[in-house]
């Protein structure tokens, strides 16, 4: 079963033909036609496919035709969350959200030393952190790989006029380290995806929905390492133009990453048990 690469999959092509639509006929119009492409998916995509079947079957006990169910409506809803972060930035949607826990964000911010958000593959963070930006704080960070096809990157830059977020990019000389440091003395937020490690990187292994499973252990050292408070926010779809958002109690004493880790992994499995068709992970996630 294959490795994340850490690029997001998708061709430039598609990308120009779902913006074009959300920009002339509107995002729900793009929602009929993203139920054929993700129909095709289900049919021929067989490795994600294949990886979430497996998932759902050996760490949530779910087989057979509900399974296959929940496959296809992981890929629909996957799609929706990647037009919905394109209407979002174009304007041509209003979205809502519901905020659970919001004042652990705000006590975060009037502590005046920043906070770490570690946060999964699941729902869709970053529209739901656009709704936030400006009401809770004025600046977020995210940490990600910058491995992504350039060519769609800068169409979507261009076309949508890219993320109201700041990226700070991983870099082999741990540059990222100093970016983030300079964002936290700011008061800002920094957001990672705590729940995928690129193969050859140094994770940590976990219990996770009763199996064996590894982590990436970088944000869990930068949660430990930092004197900023951390904390675990998840945002899901609850309807067509809905998110819901929550945010657990902050750590604020010392812990180490390996503490972090199992609080995180305990926090992650109540939202994949809850949530199953949207963590997005298409991948071999649990050791054999």
């Amino acid at each position: 079963m294959s490795r994340w690469d850490g690029k997001t999959k998708g061709s430039l092509l598609g990308y120009k033909i779902f913006l074009f639509l959300i920009k002339a006929l509107g995002l729900n119009f793009a929602y009929g036609l993203l139920k054929v492409v993700s129909f095709y998916y289900y049919l021929f995509a067989s490795g994600p496919k294949k990886a979430l079947l497996d998932f759902y079957s050996k760490a949530l006990h779910i087989k057979g035709k509900p399974a296959k169910k929940l496959v296809r409506k992981n890929f629909y809803i996957l799609g929706q969350t990647l037009l919905d972060r394109a209407a979002f930035l174009l304007g041509k949607d209003k979205f809502t959200h519901i905020f659970e826990n919001e004042q652990y964000l705000l006590d975060i911010r009037d502590r005046g030393k920043g906070g770490i958000l570690l946060s999964a593959h699941l729902g869709n963070w970053e529209t739901a952190g656009n709704l936030l930006k400006g009401r809770v704080t004025s600046a977020i960070n995210i940490v990600m790989l910058d491995a992504e096809v350039e060519s769609i990157k800068k169409y979507m830059d261009l076309s949508t006029g890219g993320s109201r977020f700041k990226i700070i990019p991983i870099k082999d000389d741990l540059s990222h380290v100093i970016s983030i440091r300079n964002a936290l003395i700011n008061n800002e937020f920094i957001a990672i995806h705590a729940d995928r490690f690129l193969e050859g990187s140094k994770f940590i292994e976990l219990d996770f929905l009763g199996r064996k499973a590894r982590f990436p252990y970088g944000p869990f050292v930068i949660a430990s390492k930092f004197d900023a408070p951390v904390t675990f926010v998840f945002a899901v779809k609850t309807g067509k133009y809905r998110y819901h958002l929550n945010a657990t109690l902050p750590i604020t004493g010392k812990m180490k990453p390996e503490e972090i880790g199992q609080l995180y992994v305990a926090a992650l499995e109540e939202k994949v048990r809850q949530y199953p068709e949207q963590w997005f992970n298409y991948f071999n996630f649990f050791q054999e």
